[in-house]
């Protein structure tokens, strides 16, 4: 069993533990690893740094529950964060092991029906407290705004990354990681718009972190909504919803996008579309890791088709999913793309007046072609219509002037991104 590290970083009681347990997340610092045969519990002893004394720690990798033999009056502390920090990152081994007397007499019987309470019970607290962390810094967030406006976008855009990263370190303080990881992305998102468009950028990427910090507010236990501040369930409690909705059907990888992270971390995000026409359209897997690890799992490849079980998060519009298991498809097969369903208009405003905060949503654009004007901009054209969308970044290669079948986009409300298209001869990527 493994935590997931948003799971980590949501149970730091502050940023400064997080970053102390980071630091003890190395060889040289822990000895005596060991997890219970179930893969459940996991132990180890920290050196503590002075006298030879090794402080004590286990967890509970389901219920997060965790003790530590350290004197600090935080829970939970730099060493219990920075033995799931180890186990999230996947940096030792946790050999199975006889459980020692130590951890035994901490751990109560999971059929003990008083633990069973007092476990629920401290997840509501838990929950509750980073309900009440982020209300708060979602008051700041909208002063910070507030202020960004006050004195002017052109300064704001001037000096942007420094600011986003001040009140970014605030939100993860807050306990709202996954907002704080939007607001240091938003600098590169703004600086990749022409010059000219970047104070309609800025008005843009500040108004749907207002609709987002109100959203929040209203309905904190909205599964969409506290995704986006909080951060991610882990794969666990996904796969442990009673309701949770499953989409078996054949899949075509549309595109894989990755970044890395200013702390070294790589986000891989693969983008996914079902042919089966049964289910959810689109599908995004993403996942992240240390950029000295590599990837977690075999990559899908652009372009690969595959018969496979996917388990979506609870949303409004499911997208986030999990691959639980996954086939070859014969290549001899052939599948076409579906139809985009509704009008143009629909396909561009539908997906966001359901969730006005998104960044981008994913698109099926009926048949088109890219072309460049006079001044450089790319655009989408529909094929027979006078719409036309600006594209994100300059179109290259084949599909530029080809005409377009169907086109797989990322659709921010004021620009497509090209993550495939489909031509009379077959598919292309979007620089191909």
């Amino acid at each position: 069993m493994q935590v997931d590290l948003k799971a980590v970083e949501q149970l730091a009681p502050d940023q400064a533990s997080l970053r102390a347990a980071v630091g003890l997340a190395k060889a040289g610092t822990w000895s005596s690893l060991g997890s219970s045969p179930d893969g459940v519990l996991i132990w180890a002893e920290c050196w503590a740094g002075w006298d030879t004394k090794f402080y004590r720690v286990v967890a509970d990798l389901r219920h997060l529950g965790n003790k530590c033999t350290c004197p600090s009056r935080k829970h939970p502390c730099r060493h219990v964060l920075a033995l799931l920090w180890l186990n999230a990152e996947g940096m030792f081994a946790f050999p199975p092991a006889e459980t020692p007397d130590w951890v035994g007499k901490w751990v109560e019987m999971p059929d003990d029906p008083k633990a069973a309470a007092r476990r629920e019970a401290t997840a509501v607290k838990r929950a509750d407290d980073t309900d009440r962390a982020v209300l708060d810094v979602l008051e700041a967030l909208e002063q910070w705004i507030g202020d960004q406006l006050r004195t002017g976008l052109a300064t704001f855009i001037d000096d942007v990354t420094a600011r986003c990263r001040k009140i970014a370190l605030r939100l993860v303080d807050g306990k709202a990681a996954a907002l704080a990881h939007r607001i240091e992305e938003l600098p590169s998102r703004l600086l990749a718009l022409p010059a000219a468009d970047r104070p309609r950028g800025a008005v843009v990427e500040l108004g749907k972190l207002v609709l987002l910090g109100r959203g929040f507010r209203m309905a904190p236990r909205d599964a969409d909504i506290r995704r986006a501040v909080a951060g991610a369930e882990t794969r666990e409690a996904v796969l442990g919803n009673p309701g949770l909705l499953r989409a078996r059907g054949i899949w075509e990888v549309l595109a894989e996008l990755v970044r890395t992270h200013h702390d070294g971390r790589v986000w891989r995000t693969n983008w996914l579309l079902n042919l089966d026409g049964t289910g959810p359209r689109f599908a995004m897997l993403l996942d992240q890791v240390s950029a000295n690890r590599g990837r977690r799992e075999a990559g899908l490849a652009p372009g690969g088709r595959f018969v496979g079980e996917l388990a979506f998060f609870p949303a409004r519009n499911p997208l986030r999913a999990l691959l639980v298991e996954r086939e070859p498809i014969g290549a001899e097969r052939e599948f076409d793309w579906p139809e985009p369903g509704s009008a143009l208009s629909g396909i561009l405003t539908e997906p966001l007046l359901a969730e006005p905060w998104a960044l981008d949503v994913p698109v099926l654009l009926p048949a088109g072609r890219l072309a460049i004007d006079a001044a450089g901009q790319g655009w989408w054209r529909a094929c027979g219509d006078d719409a036309a969308v600006p594209l994100a970044e300059a179109a290259t290669g084949l599909i530029r002037s080809t005409e377009l079948t169907r086109a797989a986009a990322l659709w921010s409300g004021n620009r497509l991104s090209i993550l495939a298209a489909r031509t009379r001869w077959g598919r292309i990527s979007s620089h191909g």
